[in-house]
């Protein structure tokens, strides 16, 4: 197999490391000191001014959401991803380019199982860069790295599902302009195993969300984006919001974790 780079990709390799050094390298220093100021004030999930401006400037660069394959991405392949994404592997470095998790994957999910409707109202504005969002499947109670072992629920009441559950290591909750979280729970317990799950789009100010804590991974809060424990006390969300269908969240766990793990920077 031949893994030689295409001049496509020579090129953006050229084009995004000069970025990083002529843009984000000189701003890092200021990045540590409004977090610094931020800790000191008692609140750390903030977000540094000095990041929106550098996505403002990648975009207009043209150098944004390496990690969405299709129509609405760079339509890279992996080997041609594979070098940027080893860039962008620093630091938040993956956002100042829309690349970063958990938002790549679930632009990957709406992108690829997502509605009309849920494409308007939730992946638009991630794909500009105006929100954030977060990914609920991790529960603190069953081994939930194996996508068919959750415990939480999504039960359909007329028009509404009704989200019931607690789930941890729910990535990117501390941003304040994280909109919205896909979860994953059970809506058919006596279906056959991996159509017993769905994921579903929960608004971040939907009434039944708590927080219980933010976690730390080796002592650091991982500020501003975290890690959330969460409760959910039914939660209540129209029935668009259910991603592809019924029973289909192991099929989009499928479909999201494996390039997932590629595109996670």
């Amino acid at each position: 197999m031949n893994f030689e780079h295409s001049n496509k990709t020579k090129e953006l390799i050229s084009l995004v490391s000069s970025f990083i050094e002529d843009k984000i390298k000189p701003r890092e220093q200021d990045y540590i000191e409004s977090m610094e100021s931020f800790r000191e004030s008692g609140n750390p999930w903030q977000v540094p001014e000095v990041l929106y401006d550098l996505k403002k400037e990648a975009r207009e660069h043209g150098l944004w959401n390496f990690s969405l394959t299709g129509e609405l991405g760079y339509g890279l392949s992996n080997l041609e991803f594979a070098p940027l994404a080893e860039m962008m592997g620093v630091g938040w470095t993956s956002e100042v380019f829309n690349s970063s998790a958990p938002d790549a994957g679930n632009m990957e999910v709406l992108d690829k199982y997502g509605s009309d409707y849920q494409k308007e109202r939730w992946l638009k504005p991630l794909l500009n860069g105006e929100i954030r969002s977060a990914f609920a499947m991790t529960e603190p109670n069953v081994a939930s790295s194996d996508a068919t072992n959750i415990s939480s629920s999504i039960i359909r009441e007329g028009d509404e599902y009704v989200i019931n559950g607690e789930k941890w290591w729910t990535s990117g909750f501390g941003r304040p302009d994280c909109e919205f979280l896909i979860f994953m729970g059970v809506s058919n317990p006596d279906a056959p195993k991996h159509q017993r799950q769905s994921q579903i789009i929960i608004p971040r100010d939907a009434d039944g969300i708590s927080l219980e804590r933010m976690l730390t991974v080796y002592g650091s809060d991982h500020a501003p984006n975290g890690h959330a424990h969460l409760i959910f006390e039914n939660v209540r969300v129209p029935v668009e919001n259910m991603i592809l269908g019924e029973g289909r969240g192991f099929e989009i766990a499928q479909g999201r974790l494996g390039p997932g793990r590629l595109h996670h920077w």
